[in-house]
């Protein structure tokens, strides 16, 4: 018999991989929570809107009449134009419905598509801060993940030069995020282009594109990078329907990319989910489908949260957050508060502190930056109502006052 130590071993590559500290700090929350503390949670991105109701009753209706079988493991066909549709006339990019593969949201997407390109030996470079995810999948790949920091003077964004110096023979992709979370960064038209001239002097990399956030924008247009000149070939867009539409639940996301990296997705998703819920694929048919004035709405109120969030911690000593113009996060460096005292005399040294101390003295929950791979930032959503958020902004400047 083996011995139990090898017998209880798992795949390397798991054991590399790290928990997600968002989900993580929401168990928290929710466990202090249960224990009857008043705990603000501030930690998911997951719109606080419910489904606009025509996507709802889409849903309701395929119940109904029984649509509730298989589907093609790519999606329904008819969803497949539609995104076809939507990515030709909104972002300049034309795709048949056999390069789109649709997904059990578009998390599931971004996977498909790094297991798909990523060899082990391979290097992706993922911009910081980054979403929790990418380089946890890039390592189950077998591929390892470079991490190319970015300023907050900068906005966050990576600038040609700094992935210029990143780039080696064993580079195979980079991906983008815009409008990005954590930080909210819109990368501009000529921004984009400025980083597709590095690319265009190495034709073997690629792209993961993710555009989850497309329409939660505040300044700015967004940018389809499959759309700039010489990039479409290489390109592997991600987008989905959970932030937009407030359909975190549904579990439907897509990606569209060149014909054999598509069908390449589509082989794993058959061996794996075998394709996206039947009555999440009517829903997405009536999101497309339905006017923009319900994503409008919630898109106003975004804005208005993120405007009273920027006022009341530009009040707060020791903090430095740059304006997002898109998606529904901050993401404040806390450097000015490295060094400072509790009430129990604990020395603060980084934004995991941070998050802890505020936690248990403000009840607030936020998600350290150092998940994001920036030690000094944390994460804040604004998927809240506004009565929700002046509370947590009211415990963190108490909490706050109270620092030696």
């Amino acid at each position: 018999m083996p011995e139990p130590s090898r017998a209880a071993a798992l795949n390397p590559r798991v054991e590399a991989i790290r928990p997600s500290a968002t989900m993580a700090m929401s168990a928290r929350a929710l466990e202090m929570t249960r224990r009857g503390l008043p705990v603000i949670s501030l930690c998911a991105g997951e719109p606080d809107f419910d489904t606009p109701a025509p996507i709802a009753e889409a849903g309701i209706a395929a119940i109904r009449s029984g649509f509730t079988r298989y589907t093609e493991s790519d999606g329904l066909y008819a969803l497949r134009e539609a995104i076809a549709a939507k990515l030709l006339g909104e972002n300049g990019c034309r795709y048949s419905p056999r390069q789109i593969v649709c997904s059990n949201g578009a998390k599931q997407s971004v996977a498909l598509c790094i297991e798909a390109l990523c060899r082990p030996g391979d290097e992706a470079l993922i911009p910081a801060p980054y979403w929790v995810s990418y380089p946890e999948m890039t390592r189950l790949s077998g591929a390892t993940p470079v991490a190319l920091p970015t300023r907050a003077a900068d906005g966050y964004k990576l600038r040609p030069e700094a992935l210029e110096a990143a780039l080696t023979p064993r580079t195979r992709l980079l991906i983008l995020c815009t409008p990005s979370n954590p930080t909210g960064a819109v990368y501009t038209r000529a921004e984009l282009e400025a980083l597709a001239g590095v690319l265009a002097r190495r034709p073997e990399v690629y792209v993961l594109s993710d555009e989850i956030y497309e329409y939660i924008l505040f300044e700015g247009a967004h940018v389809s990078f499959a759309a700039l000149e010489g990039m479409y070939e290489r390109t592997l867009t991600v987008n989905g329907f959970s932030k937009a539409y407030a359909m975190t639940g549904w579990r439907l996301g897509y990606l569209a990319a060149p014909e054999p990296l598509a069908r390449a997705a589509s082989k794993i998703q058959s061996h794996t989910t075998s394709g996206p819920g039947s009555i999440s694929q009517q829903a997405g048919l009536a999101a497309l489908a339905m006017g923009p004035e319900p994503v409008r709405r919630m898109v106003r109120s975004f804005r208005e949260r993120r405007d009273y969030l920027l006022g009341r911690l530009a009040q707060m000593p020791g903090l430095d957050c740059p304006r997002p113009a898109g998606a529904f996060y901050l993401f404040p460096q806390v450097g000015g508060l490295v060094g400072r005292r509790t009430p129990g005399g604990a020395a603060l040294s980084d934004g995991d502190d941070v998050c802890r101390w505020l936690l248990e003295q403000a009840h607030v929950a936020l998600v350290p930056g150092s998940a994001f791979g920036d030690r000094l930032g944390v994460r804040i959503s604004y998927a809240a109502a506004l009565p929700t958020l002046a509370e947590a902004m009211d415990r963190i400047e108490a909490a706050l006052a109270t620092l030696g």
